[in-house]
């Protein structure tokens, strides 16, 4: 009876140090956060409304507007483009607050505020010509 309480022990004891030597299962990440091997946590939410839109212009805001219960970027979002829920067209950049198409606007040639003095051609300035 001895010999089966020791040998009971002792494997109990060999089973919980395996298990406690096995490494512990690290927590699961989105590979969408890693960019160049750190996170970038999201940029946080300010809540506003009509009545406290104020919010939106304190430093670290997404934007000075207030559409829809969050501060955005008029200026330069694609689905708030010069206006709350002025969404651009798809292959379409807010620039400026407006929407324009990069591969062809002289104006936005390639990038916003690139200006070509010809012509603008698949993002590029008087190309080809």
């Amino acid at each position: 009876m001895a010999n089966t309480a020791i040998l009971l022990l002792i494997t109990v004891l060999a089973t919980a140090t395996v298990v406690s030597a096995s490494p512990a299962t690290p927590a699961r990440r989105s590979r969408f956060l890693l960019v160049g091997g750190t996170v970038h946590p999201p940029l946080p939410t300010y809540d506003c409304s009509k009545k406290s839109a104020e919010a939106c212009l304190v430093p670290g805001s997404a934007g000075p507007a207030c559409c829809g219960g969050q501060c955005v970027d008029i200026v330069a979002s694609a689905e708030h483009c010069g206006g709350c829920n002025k969404a651009c067209k798809h292959g379409r950049t807010c620039c400026g607050g407006h929407c324009v198409d990069l591969l062809s606007d002289k104006k936005n040639c390639g990038s916003c505020s690139n200006r070509c003095t010809k012509k603008c051609y698949n993002g590029f300035c008087d190309y080809a010509e």
